[in-house]
């Protein structure tokens, strides 16, 4: 399974649902969330972080990405 989720253009609650979906299957080190909403970063980070994760977010051309790890 790929360590990216691309929820750009999706609106809530679709990216927290994909981010869930992803973390239930994680393998990887990290799993890298694509999205273009700062509502959706918020929703994201606290759905990660009740989770046990780490999560940090980089910003680029209106774009954030979410590092989400244990």
């Amino acid at each position: 399974m790929s360590n990216i989720v691309d929820a750009r253009g999706r609106s809530c609650p679709e990216p927290v649902v994909m981010t869930k979906q992803a973390i239930e299957n994680f393998t990887e080190e990290t799993l890298r969330v694509l999205v273009d909403s700062m509502v959706a970063v918020e929703n994201i980070k606290r759905f990660a972080k009740n989770q046990g994760f780490q999560v940090d977010v980089s910003e680029g051309n209106e774009e954030y990405t979410l590092h989400i790890r244990k």
